[in-house]
């Protein structure tokens, strides 16, 4: 196994295509992980903590939904979880680089 920081790198900040293409996001770290995993080291555990993030996520955006029609604080949910989506992959980009391990809040335990 090699090591290679940049990698894990862009492995976080391409979540932030989600931003352009609206499920880069996802697909991009699905893809450089599962055909990474087993070459580059530390991989697996990023690639892990990026998945439960984006599925969690994803729940809590399906959860909002109907809380806007019934009370209206689902705009509060989808803000926040607008600007942790924009935030966490940056914030753990940079404790990658550092050789840190990925920490997301809110993330459930999906994918172990």
């Amino acid at each position: 196994m090699r090591q290679d920081r940049s990698l894990l790198v862009i492995t976080h900040l391409s979540q932030l295509l989600d931003l352009v293409t609206g499920f880069g996001g996802f697909v991009v770290p699905l893809i450089l992980w599962l055909t990474q995993r087993e070459q580059v080291l530390a991989m697996d555990n990023h690639g892990k903590s990026i998945m439960n993030f984006q599925i969690s996520m994803f729940i809590y955006a399906i959860v909002c939904i109907p809380l806007i029609l019934l009370f209206g604080v689902g705009i509060l949910g989808l803000i926040v979880i607008g600007i942790l989506c924009l935030v966490f992959p940056i914030i753990n980009a940079i404790k990658a680089s550092n050789g840190e391990e990925p920490s997301y809040p809110l993330s459930m335990d999906i994918i172990r």
